[in-house]
């Protein structure tokens, strides 16, 4: 009996061992993460919101003082001269995500020169985002901190999930989506759950500083909010799949004008002083600045308003194509906001559902078609849009993600799993 007993204490003493030194290595890890995202917070969180503040000011500029928009070829020529000295290699949004998955660096030259294109596009009226800006902003930033310390490829990685949860929180105010959506754009049906601590820290802590230096998180009211029947899940039902129909016309666009700008225009300044002027006639010819910029007021009217021109939706579609394939920077994310906000109104009049219900689903719904972020998307209608349509968001995000296709605005984001069924096909979005 104390045989035994003698050769369980050496045993017990070993597994005490074996957990302490798990503990140990766990809580070293989980320090080293929080210290890490802490620098990226605030560092990513000063850039993203400095980005913010002039991205508002010049806006408000254009948009006080109309001749601005003239300068757009100018702005244009200024962009490719940039890119064309020192950025031939730089890759966008894709090379972001890319860099997540290889070996390959995202050039810490990537972030200044994403912010002072996309000023110089947003200042001269182009139609474009802001939060493609930023999140190559933050995964640059995160990807030259990683550098700076030494960590190893794994770890880079992170930095660079981190970097762009930090800048799209600090940039648009949802640090919830945030933290996801860089864990789940890079490889649609599986998430890096290893970057959730460092991604959800630094989002929180950008939104916050960015909260503190002036930058408002985007919020909208959702008005006559219907009780959920079988009637008006259904009307969501038909919502969802014509914005899932959207989602797919808007990335053929993106793809068909660049193939027909590389067919006719070849010389990248040629092709974007082109491209000013054919955006410069079709604005003129509507008679309307609402098309500028990332379309925000289109946004508030229709969610808050339900209110919408029938064709608002189309004019925003062919006016982002043209502007971010010419050469134009600042992404795609905000105006595909804008294009699901106002169609969904217009289907909400059509079917006889609340416009405003629809415009906000809508808006969630479209995003979540061209990026392939479902989890993302119904976080983003939460924090954007409160809680009481639930339901609805829900009913619009699901269907989206599962009509939508293997369409995406990101030729790079990797579609690991099947939408319709358990099973593994590792292949690129269409684009």
């Amino acid at each position: 009996m104390n045989n035994t007993q003698d050769k369980k204490k050496p045993e017990e003493i070993h597994n005490l061992h074996y957990y302490i030194d798990h503990i140990r290595y766990d809580m070293t890890n989980l320090i080293k993460w929080l210290v890490l995202a802490v620098l990226t917070g605030l560092s990513v969180g000063f850039i993203s919101s400095l980005f913010a503040r002039v991205l508002k000011f010049v806006t408000n500029y254009r948009t006080e003082h109309f001749w601005v928009f003239f300068l757009l070829p100018v702005s244009g020529l200024i962009i490719v001269f940039l890119y064309q000295k020192f950025g031939q290699e730089d890759g966008g949004t894709n090379q972001v995500l890319s860099t997540i998955r290889s070996q390959d660096d995202v050039p810490f030259r990537s972030a200044p020169l994403i912010f002072v294109s996309t000023i110089l596009t947003h200042f001269a009226g182009g139609s474009a985002g802001r939060e493609g800006a930023a999140i190559q902003l933050g995964g640059s930033i995160g990807n030259q901190l990683g550098s700076w310390f030494h960590l190893d490829e794994e770890d880079r990685h992170v930095m660079v999930m981190c970097g762009m949860s930090a800048a799209f929180s600090a940039v648009f105010g949802t640090p919830m989506a945030a933290a996801v959506f860089s864990m789940e754009v890079v490889s649609v049906g599986i998430m890096y759950y290893a970057a959730l601590v460092p991604c959800v820290i630094a989002s929180i802590i950008a939104s916050k500083f960015a909260a503190g230096f002036g930058i408002n998180p985007e919020s909208f009211h959702v008005v006559n909010i219907p009780e959920l029947t079988i009637e008006t899940g259904l009307k969501m039902v038909l919502v969802a799949i014509a914005c899932a129909a959207i989602s797919i016309i808007f990335c053929m666009a993106l793809q068909g004008v660049s193939k027909l700008y590389a067919k006719f225009l070849k010389n990248p300044y040629i092709r974007i002083v082109a491209a000013s002027a054919i955006i410069i006639v079709i604005t003129l010819f509507l008679r309307t600045s609402d098309y500028m910029g990332a379309g925000n007021s289109l946004i508030e009217l229709a969610v808050e308003n339900g209110q919408a021109r029938p064709l608002d939706f189309f004019w925003k579609l062919v006016l982002t194509a043209l502007t971010m394939r010419a050469g134009f920077r600042g992404g795609e994310i905000v105006p595909s906001f804008c294009i699901g906000a106002t169609f969904g109104c217009i289907m909400g009049h059509l079917i006889g559902l609340s416009p405003s219900i629809c415009a906000a689903a809508g808006m969630a719904a479209l995003f979540c078609g061209v990026t392939n972020c479902p989890i993302t998307s119904i976080l983003i209608a939460f924090e954007l849009f409160g809680f009481r349509g639930a339901s609805y968001y829900l009913i619009a995000v699901s269907i989206s993600y599962a009509v939508s296709g293997y369409y995406g605005l990101y030729k790079d984001q990797t579609i690991v799993y099947s939408k319709y069924k358990a099973k593994y096909i590792n292949r690129h979005t269409r684009f």
